[in-house]
């Protein structure tokens, strides 16, 4: 059994910055990705930013040059760096990881919310 949990979120005025971190815990071997979502009210979660094992990221084009994912694979922990913030950075955030071998996320923490407002 496989659980992350999400810290980090909060209310924070435009143009400000938020680190939010996702640690695993319980039966873990090895993950191929992990990575944060979000959802904003009324809208679909959506991807935010991945980091694979090997490093390789990827991001929403909303969110490139903004936020940063990075990943402590001894700690099987990931952080999301977010600046310049904006209002519509709003949403609850959550996070992702797929075992080796698999396309998709199976499994999700609880969300954390961020607030971007003044």
């Amino acid at each position: 059994q496989v659980q992350l949990v999400e810290s980090g979120g909060g209310l924070v005025q435009p143009g400000g910055s938020l680190r939010l971190s996702c640690a695993a815990s319980g039966t873990i071997f090895s993950f191929g990705a992990m990575g944060w979502y979000r959802q904003a009210p009324g809208k679909q979660r959506e991807l935010v930013a991945t980091i694979t094992s090997g490093g390789s990221t990827n991001y929403a084009d909303s969110v490139t040059g903004r936020f940063t994912i990075s990943r402590a694979n001894a700690k099987n922990t990931v952080y999301l760096q977010m600046n310049s913030l904006k209002p519509e950075d709003t949403a609850v955030y959550y996070c992702g990881a797929r075992d080796l071998g698999r396309l998709t996320m199976n499994y999700w923490g609880q969300g954390t919310q961020v607030t971007v407002s003044s």
